[in-house]
């Protein structure tokens, strides 16, 4: 049976692949060149994807750096050293992301007749991201149910997985280890360096995650 993964190149989404693994799917993995500024994430999903062996990883260019109005995507607008405990919407979120993957994603499935879409939000520990809502993917899981001709015709069910939903980062990382996942091929820095900056809030939950699961952080960090 067919799934296909949203995969980033992060230690979210790569933790998310191993799951479906673990499930014994035949993975698909999909991933999107949005001109963002850490690009370097996309050589991480590649990595990952030939790592696990998926039958084809797919990118999609979506440029949504003409759209803007975020620090991943517009370079006039710099990465905050923010506390990741904050509970505003940071200048990190770029518009409709998820949505917009997603929906990608679905069209993808639809395609290879896969039932499922991996996708590896978090709602407990994360950036205050709103399309990493739990309510944001039921309103989506609904959308999909009418969306599609297999779907509507068929009446055949496209789900979406969230297997990380509820979890903790320091449960993530744990979930990682005991995956065997490839934690140290992913990337989650937003400001894309070679080496990790270890400031932005996407480190730092990175870091306590690694800290308090008692496992050490494969990857390099700036000193």
């Amino acid at each position: 049976m067919k799934a296909v993964i949203l995969l980033s190149g992060g230690l979210d989404s790569t933790v998310c692949m191993a799951v479906a693994k673990s499930k014994g799917y035949e993975l698909y993995p999909i991933s999107f060149d949005y001109h963002q500024r850490h690009n370097i994430e996309l050589e991480s999903a590649k990595k990952v994807a030939e790592f696990f062996g998926a039958k084809r990883h797919l990118i999609i260019d979506t440029n949504m750096d003409q759209i803007g109005g975020s620090a991943l995507t517009d370079k006039t607008i710099d990465v905050p050293d923010r506390d990741p405990d904050a509970q505003d919407v940071p200048i990190t979120y770029v518009p409709a992301r998820n949505l917009t993957f997603l929906s990608y994603a679905l069209g993808y499935a639809e395609v290879l007749e896969a039932p499922y879409i991996y996708i590896g939000v978090n709602a407990v520990d994360y950036s205050g991201y709103p399309d990493c809502r739990p309510e944001f993917i039921e309103k989506f899981q609904t959308l999909a149910d009418y969306a599609t001709r297999a779907t509507a015709a068929e009446h055949k069910k496209i789900t979406i997985e969230t297997p990380l939903q509820d979890l903790s980062k320091k449960d993530i990382v744990l979930l990682g280890h005991k995956l065997n996942a490839p934690l140290n091929l992913t990337r989650s820095c937003y400001n894309g360096g070679e080496k990790a900056c270890g400031h932005c809030d996407s480190c730092k939950l990175r870091l306590r995650g690694f800290a308090e699961a008692g496992v050490k952080d494969p990857i390099e960090y700036m000193e």
